[in-house]
């Protein structure tokens, strides 16, 4: 339907939801961020839908491999450097190196007593396999309902300070502690370079293609999104390649016009969406600075959060909403710290700083992209924005109500709060290198997911569903009449691929309907 008059009403100050874009002007430089999707992951494993929508729009991710540069930050020294914190191992002291220097040169710099130090380095040196005896589909049985500070504790025996050293590693991807992460998905996702203790029980086989994380544009997959508003409205975003895109100024007057027969207009908050008393259209009301309007619509795509839906949708029947409401959202923030250099990271010899137990997870440089006219401060005196994650952590809160209690306390969190830790953290890893907030910091963002993530049926608690059909998420995106439901929700996977992929699927329903 190429003639198809198309309405798009989003509810942000800028469209792309997660696919959020920072900008910092640093002099006379404008510096781009990614203020929340970050890069396409492993797109070989895209389903056919993503990868030609991903093609017509543009992108040719084998042009990342030129644009990526690979090897800066090896050749420079860089490595991980880890932050042990006071209460735990009674100092916050600073070690360097982990994984690049050898092991015991790092376990050296370490606050860990003597057990603990003996632990970590048989954790990585030692060829051993904790579940001798067992065939590999035995030890993926066991390692799929153990977690891995289970797996850590009572197969691998460590000292307790190891369980706290790495109990938040993987919390800005799983969003929950080590207790509740099976130790097959860590199996499945790392490959021993980080989280130690399973490359010998069980070899690991790839991971979605093991591709390099390099599909990054400068504003993450905010260029995704204008490169799909260009396909739709050449008008709007100026440029014709996915090069020019990043640096492309767009025209936000042009976005809502009444001549254009796709409109995206902004600031508009859906509030209620049901069918005509005749079937025959859909009304949808929607609130823009303070009033509330009405659309009609013969069809409509509820790209929302699932859990909205059923307050949103009063139409639906009790099992859909149920289904709808199953998935919590996952509550994180991205704090963009622009720096005018680099340098006392280079001083440090670390391109990321992990936290064993702080308010941000990690502070890490940028990527180092550069492409079209947008180049990368690639020299340590030039500016950079720094990426910091934070995401709520309960020891004593389990389940997908951590993730509700989480987002209450970050929507109650100031923005004092964001910025004390920025500086103090900051201060811990390179403050002795030269680091002064005061002089260097240009600027901060703080970008607040209270809504962030998609569910991860990933996780421990998740039953094992009988069927596909049976699964919360699959009941929940059913079509409803001339509503139909897409977003990475409806795929429980907080990723580009989902989302795309459950879009098309839902307007291929109301398609197949007319």
């Amino acid at each position: 339907k190429p003639d198809a008059r198309i309405l798009l009403l989003d509810n942000h100050d800028d469209f792309g939801g997660h696919a959020k874009r920072n900008e910092f002007t640093i002099g006379d430089r404008t510096h781009i961020a990614y203020g929340g999707t970050e890069s396409i992951d492993t797109p070989s494993s895209y389903s056919s839908v993503s990868k030609a929508m991903l093609e017509d729009i543009g992108i040719d991710v084998q042009r990342f491999y030129k644009y990526f540069d690979q090897t800066l930050f090896e050749k420079m020294g860089l490595s991980t450097a880890v932050v042990f914190d006071q209460k735990t191992f009674g100092q916050r002291k600073l070690a360097v190196g982990y994984g690049d220097v050898p092991w015991p040169e790092f376990i050296a710099q370490t606050p860990l007593n003597d057990n603990a130090r003996a632990d970590l380095l048989r954790l990585f040196t030692d060829k051993r396999d904790y579940l001798p005896g067992k065939t590999r589909d035995e030890k993926r049985e066991i390692l799929g309902k153990l977690s891995y500070y289970d797996f850590l504790k009572d197969y691998a025996k460590v000292d307790d300070q190891i369980l706290a050293m790495y109990l938040r590693w993987g919390i800005s991807f799983w969003c929950v502690g080590i207790e509740e992460i099976p130790a097959l998905e860590v199996q499945s996702y790392d490959d021993g370079g980080s989280m130690p203790g399973l490359r010998h029980t069980l070899p690991r086989e790839g991971y979605r293609g093991d591709e390099p994380y390099i599909f990054h544009f400068p504003d993450g997959n905010a260029s995704i999104a204008r490169l799909l508003v260009r396909a739709l409205r050449p008008d709007v975003v100026p440029g014709s390649t996915m090069e020019d895109v990043v640096t492309a100024r767009v025209d936000y007057s042009r976005l809502d016009r009444n001549d254009a027969n796709v409109r995206v207009r902004l600031n508009s908050t859906a509030v209620n969406v049901v069918h005509t008393p005749d079937q025959s259209a859909v009304d949808v009301t929607y609130v823009r600075a303070g009033k509330p309007y009405t659309v009609r619509a013969k069809q409509c795509v509820m790209a929302c959060y699932n859990s909205a839906i059923p307050y949103l949708c009063p139409e639906l029947s009790k099992p859909q909403a149920e289904a709808l409401a199953y998935n919590v959202k996952i509550p994180l923030v991205y704090t963009k710290v622009a720096v005018r250099n680099w340098q006392s990271f280079a001083d440090l010899g670390a391109s990321f700083v992990y936290y064993t137990n702080d308010f941000y997870k990690q502070v890490e440089l940028d990527y180092p992209v550069s492409m079209g006219d947008y180049a990368f401060g690639s020299s340590p005196s030039e500016p950079m924005a720094l990426h910091m994650c934070h995401v709520p952590f309960f020891a004593d809160i389990k389940g997908p109500e951590q993730w509700r209690a989480g987002r209450r306390q970050m929507l109650g969190t100031s923005f004092e709060t964001f910025e004390h830790h920025v500086l103090d953290q900051l201060d811990q890893a390179v403050g002795d290198k030269g680091f002064d907030a005061e002089r260097d910091i240009a600027g901060i963002t703080v970008n607040r997911w209270s809504h962030g993530y998609a569910y991860s049926p990933d996780l421990l608690w998740e039953p094992d569903w009988p069927d596909e059909q049976s699964k919360p998420w699959v009941i929940g995106r059913q079509r409803f009449g001339r509503i139909a439901i897409g977003n990475s929700d409806a795929a429980a996977a907080a990723n580009s691929d989902a989302a795309m992929t459950q879009g098309h699927r839902a307007a291929s329903e109301l398609l197949r309907g007319t």
